[in-house]
């Protein structure tokens, strides 16, 4: 079984990047995995509240520890979410295109995470109905 399949058939994610700018993918990805069936949780210090549900500053002040981290934010900042993700004990990340930086990539591999990197969680929802 692919990274990919495997990851779609855990149930409880965080989407860090998500926001409320109905314009941006951190919103879009955040409500798709909503209605498709997902416990998701949305992470961005900037935001207090996405669709009704609490947004959260951090992983680690989420009140479960994920299945599946998706990624929606800068490389920078992506390289730090890998190490937060290994000290939670968070195993699988998903990289969405423009956050999968080879040097996230990198991280995530150097840490030992299962890591999907070329795929769109968007594209793969729709794939997997």
């Amino acid at each position: 079984m692919s990274h990919v399949d495997a990851m779609l058939q855990m149930k409880t994610w965080a989407v860090v990047g998500a926001t409320n700018n109905k314009d941006k993918f951190g919103y879009k990805i955040f409500k798709a995995l909503k209605e498709a069936g997902y416990r998701v949780y949305p992470v961005n210090p900037g935001v207090s509240e996405i669709l009704g549900d609490t947004c959260y500053p951090a992983l680690k002040d989420l009140p479960v520890v994920p299945e599946v981290v998706n990624v929606v934010v800068p490389p920078k900042i992506g390289e730090q979410i890998m190490n937060q993700c290994a000290e939670l004990g968070i195993k699988n990340v998903w990289l969405q295109p423009g956050a999968n930086a080879a040097s996230v990539v990198t991280a995530a591999a150097n840490i030992g995470l299962n890591v999907v990197d070329q795929n769109c969680v968007l594209v793969e929802l729709c794939n997997h109905k």
